[in-house]
């Protein structure tokens, strides 16, 4: 039994120093303030990140979105139901394979993306400002070069 007074040897770093753990610090600190916006227009995160991947394409196949959007493809699909019922996505089939599932933003999405945006915008722009726009660019530059390392 580990004492409340010692450090485990078998942990590399305390969490306040853990790659994961401040990624998802930073992750929970930036959605706080985007929360809000989405609530008032009736979508919640992950729904608002298809909306994004879906309002830059005209159409996409299920499994592109789910990776896009960084949903995992079962979530996905439960979502793709409920999107369809609030006319945020139409979903249809590949006329070339019938077994995928081919889905674009609807109406009322465009509706969603268009009167969200600008409050999203400035939202980004108060992280930005309070951040610093050199060090906001470096950081998302470093994460995303950090995205595409795997395991190997």
């Amino acid at each position: 039994m580990v004492m409340a007074s010692e450090k485990p040897d078998f942990l590399p770093t305390n969490v306040h120093h853990s790659l994961p753990m401040a990624l998802l610090r930073a992750r929970e600190s930036v959605m706080r303030q985007y929360r809000p916006m989405l609530e008032a227009h009736g979508v919640n995160e992950q729904q608002w990140r298809v909306l994004r991947v879906l309002a830059e394409e005209d159409q996409l196949d299920a499994s592109e979105v789910a990776a896009r959007a960084n949903v995992l493809a079962p979530s996905l699909t439960r979502m793709i139901r409920l999107m369809v019922e609030k006319g945020l996505i139409e979903k249809g089939r590949d006329g070339a394979d019938a077994r995928r599932v081919m889905l674009k933003i609807a109406p009322n999405g465009v509706q969603v993306i268009r009167t969200a945006s600008s409050e999203s915008r400035r939202i980004y722009q108060d992280i930005e400002a309070r951040y610093g726009p050199e060090r906001m660019t470096l950081l998302v530059t470093l994460l995303n070069e950090l995205s595409v390392l795997d395991g190997d």
